[in-house]
């Protein structure tokens, strides 16, 4: 709120508040409200609301902008999916040490091989078929050990990424510890703030009390003015 119009406030001017609401009203484009008030949920948009400084208005109290609702929200999610992911690593590492099993049994048939065609061949010198299955017998060998070692490798990289996961659990924790500081905060103040007369019985504010050097009353749109004017 600007100086000019806590004068206006405190002098009981309310034509020159209801002048400056006017000014701020006619910034805004008619069109960009209806299509926010549509974004946002809400019937209508607040007094004088300008898209530069939406950040400075309080979010109306729906679903999507309830602080506690929405860190529950985060929370079984969060933990739903890293359920997933942890049932999806658990998979592929089951895979993975199947296979490494299955190629140990190809590795050791072309330790076999290897170790036949070397006898044949230093036998039998001049077939050559016992040369060539030599080498591509080692050849197979030298490239079944290469996926091996990947295959470890790559187990060792999942077990790396399961114990990264660890880490959402506990980020999952702290989040929950904030909304329970958060819950106790607010059956705090609404502890701190409760009474024991109901508002209709509630007896009615006077208007005006001694030293009020005037007697006009401000509208519900002047404080309805006041109180977005604060907001920002």
């Amino acid at each position: 709120m600007t100086q000019e119009e806590l004068d206006a406030l405190m002098s009981g001017a309310t034509d020159d508040i209801d002048a400056l609401d006017d000014e701020l009203v006619e910034e805004v484009d008619d069109e960009d409200l209806d299509d926010l008030a549509l974004e946002e949920g809400v019937d209508e948009m607040p007094h004088g609301y300008r898209d530069d400084t939406a950040h400075h208005w309080p979010l109306p109290a729906t679903d999507e902008n309830k602080m506690v609702h929405q860190l529950d929200d985060v929370t079984k999610e969060s933990e739903e999916k890293a359920t997933e992911i942890f049932d999806i690593i658990e998979t592929i590492s089951a895979d993975l040490m199947d296979k490494e099993e299955e190629m140990q049994r190809v590795i050791e048939t072309l330790t076999s091989n290897v170790g036949l065609f070397n006898t044949l061949s230093e036998k039998f010198p001049d077939v050559e078929a016992f040369k060539k299955q030599l080498e591509l017998n080692r050849a197979a060998l030298s490239d079944a050990n290469v996926t091996v070692e990947t295959m470890q490798n790559s187990g060792d990289s999942i077990m790396n990424v399961m114990d990264i996961m660890q880490y959402q659990d506990i980020h999952r924790q702290k989040i929950e510890r904030v909304i329970n500081v958060m819950r106790a905060l607010s059956k705090y103040m609404n502890t701190l703030f409760e009474d024991k007369i109901e508002d209709e019985k509630r007896v009615s504010s006077a208007h005006h009390i001694a030293g009020d050097t005037h007697s006009d009353l401000a509208s519900t749109d002047d404080i309805e003015a006041l109180l977005a004017q604060f907001g920002s």
